[in-house]
């Protein structure tokens, strides 16, 4: 702990001795630009990786960078971040040699996580067919860890939070990333979440308003409602005829 103590108390030295009001500055409040899903990987602190500065980059962080529909922690990070901070870029980052995607690709069992990593056994139930004409173990988990980034990318466009966002003016982009620990290089995968919009009948939870009908239609359907009715009716008279002969005849 000393050890902490220590670099924490030479890092406030090295902040002030740049700017001295560094630390009255950071309390006056934050305005973020950017939202960090990221992997809880030591090696891959978001600040650091990006080269932005305290206060510019809102985080969150869980094995593989995981988002789960009903994590409750990561939809309250991401609403806040969303509604309240009013972020403008949302970064999804994983990074090659990610031991929680090897884990799930093991078919073995690591515990109370193998829950957890469900969602990315799911990413390779997606994409088995890529994956097994990737004979190179160590290439096939490259590939991997990029289709899991974007399969979370796109989890996000599914949440409601996004999708609200999206209905009003400046919503936040959303951006998978994969960060190659042995060059200290990040790679834009270009993730496009359009692909979404042939399933939106599925995972929109916006509600449309119904076009109205064409006029010609509009008769023609209440024309059917009409005729539906008065068969229905004829129906009930030829059953109560029915029932009164069987009556009289009992």
């Amino acid at each position: 702990m000393q050890h902490i103590l220590e670099g924490n108390r030479r890092w406030v030295e090295s902040r002030l001795a740049e700017d001295p009001e560094y630390f009255h500055k950071l309390s006056q409040g934050q305005k973020p630009r950017y939202l960090f899903i990221g992997c809880s990987d030591s090696r891959v602190p978001g600040s650091a990786i990006t080269g932005t500065k305290p206060g510019e980059m809102f985080t969150h962080r869980n094995i593989a960078n995981l988002v789960v529909p009903t994590d409750m922690n990561m939809l309250s990070v991401l609403q806040y971040a969303v509604e309240v901070l009013k972020v403008e870029v949302i970064l999804v980052v994983g990074h090659y040699g990610c031991g929680g995607v090897a884990a799930a690709a093991s078919n073995k069992q690591h515990g109370l996580i193998d829950s957890w990593l469900t969602n990315i056994r799911d990413v390779i139930r997606l994409h088995e067919t890529e994956l097994l004409r990737i004979h190179d173990e160590d290439q096939r988990l490259r590939r991997l860890v990029e289709l899991n980034v974007m399969e979370q990318v796109r989890n996000l466009a599914k949440t409601n939070i996004i999708q609200n966002a999206r209905t009003k003016p400046n919503p936040p982009q959303l951006h998978g990333l994969v960060y190659d620990i042995s060059e200290g290089i990040l790679h834009d995968l270009e993730v496009d979440t359009r692909d979404l919009d042939e399933f939106s009948h599925i995972y929109s939870t916006i509600s449309k308003p119904a076009a109205p009908l064409d006029p010609q239609v509009q008769a023609e359907v209440q024309q059917q409602l009409q005729q539906q009715h008065s068969k229905g009716k004829k129906q009930e008279a030829a059953q109560a005829t029915e029932q009164n002969e069987a009556k009289q005849t009992a």
